[in-house]
């Protein structure tokens, strides 16, 4: 008997319209999607294809001007601001290029930060943010502060703070925008694996190809619509995520930023 998984996010008939003066322009038009619980999914798309629209509509940073979206049964676009912050605080993490690490906070201190929202006592969250530094390889940085890292580690942190209160979405966006191509496949298979680990929700935006090849499931924009949506073909034979064969993968062509 085959397993259902259930999906965790559903866009329905999303609608995203800005006036500018007496123009208007459609940043999303008619979006449907799902993405499943514990999926590792890719938003793919040049500069302006909506992709960072649809992230914010997402993670209930701007309401949509017309349709749904839903978020483990939550229906976030009706929301008021107060009890979007606690569902956020409850199930979103976030992962951003530029890192948003506190600069006057240690690295413990920035891991630990969520986990203050959640009431969790300080003896508690800095163990455990201690516990998820040394899981991203940060075990003799707890002390130091973002400017005495490098931005792989401070990227490393940044991955620690989203993963460490396990929330059920993970929301990356452009993460390896600011990393050179060899952290930028350390950060890459970290990231997966926690989420696989914990069959967490992984939700990557990107325009980079490279990094869209280590999704299960790629959603390309173009113009505020989708273009494609499929399932990644994986080699089961070859466990080197970033060494995959994905069928179509070329399909996605070349994006120019």
């Amino acid at each position: 008997m085959s397993i259902i998984i259930e999906s965790i996010i559903k866009v329905k008939d999303l609608r995203k319209i800005y006036r500018l003066g007496k123009e208007k322009v459609i940043a999303l038009d008619n979006i449907n999607i799902e993405i499943k619980t514990g999926e590792v999914c890719c938003i793919f798309g040049a500069s302006g294809s909506g992709k960072s629209t649809l992230l914010n509509m997402l993670a209930g940073l701007e309401k949509p001007t017309k349709g749904d979206i839903i978020i483990n049964k939550n229906r976030i676009n009706k929301l008021s601001e107060k009890k979007l912050a606690v569902f956020r605080q409850k199930y979103i993490g976030f992962v951003f290029q530029s890192y948003n690490l506190i600069s006057t906070l240690t690295a413990i201190e920035n891991v630990a930060l969520p986990l203050v929202f959640r009431r969790i006592w300080k003896r508690k969250r800095m163990k455990m943010a201690k516990d998820m530094l040394k899981l991203v390889g940060l075990g003799d940085r707890l002390k130091h502060k973002p400017t005495q890292m490098s931005g792989g580690q401070q990227q490393r942190v940044g991955i620690a703070r989203a993963f460490v209160s396990k929330p059920a979405v993970v929301f990356a966006d452009e993460p390896t925008g600011n990393l050179d191509s060899k952290t930028t496949v350390e950060v890459m298979r970290l990231m997966v694996k926690m989420a696989k680990d914990d069959n967490l929700t992984l939700v990557i935006v990107t325009h980079e190809r490279d990094i869209a090849q280590y999704a299960d499931r790629i959603i390309q924009l173009k113009d505020g619509s989708v273009t494609d949506d499929y399932i990644i073909e994986r080699d089961k034979n070859n466990e080197n995520t970033d060494k995959t064969e994905i069928k179509n993968i070329e399909d996605l062509g070349e994006i120019v930023v």
